[in-house]
């Protein structure tokens, strides 16, 4: 059975061709942070390895800001094992604590997006881009 770091190397991937960036680069500012306001850097990534659950700092959720480093969206992950429902209220809760109004939930293969103003999780195929998360702001 699959751990979370694949679901993790999957999910990376997803945000990456989203346009979503981990690092600063000529694109712009990184607009995805690993735990509340905490970027991260290669190094820290090489040096995680494949086992990223047994980082003593706990968990790395994904929280994906704004062009002014607001949150906007937490990502959720959990193992391919696991439905990303099963998430659901961890999200929330987080979302609320960081004061973002959407929640993606993923498992790597199966994924949610969720305005929590707004009803339930609605099952997506790919993940929202920044420019596409920002027309939702506007709408909303």
């Amino acid at each position: 059975m699959k751990n979370e770091a694949h679901a993790r190397i999957k999910i990376n991937q997803l945000l990456s061709e989203a346009g979503w960036r981990f690092f600063d680069n000529e694109e712009g500012e990184a607009n995805i942070l690993l735990e509340n306001h905490v970027k991260i850097t290669q190094r820290e990534i090489d040096a995680w390895g494949k086992d990223y659950e047994k980082i003593k700092n706990g968990s790395l959720d994904f929280l994906l800001v704004d062009n002014d480093n607001r949150p906007i969206c937490v990502l959720e992950a959990k193992k391919e094992s696991l439905h990303p429902l099963v998430a659901k209220e961890q999200a929330r809760k987080y979302a609320k604590t960081v004061e973002a109004r959407y929640v993606i939930l993923s498992n790597g293969i199966v994924h949610y997006f969720w305005d929590t103003t707004k009803g339930n999780p609605k099952p997506i195929y790919k993940f929202p881009s920044p420019n596409e998360i920002g027309a939702i702001i506007k709408i909303s």
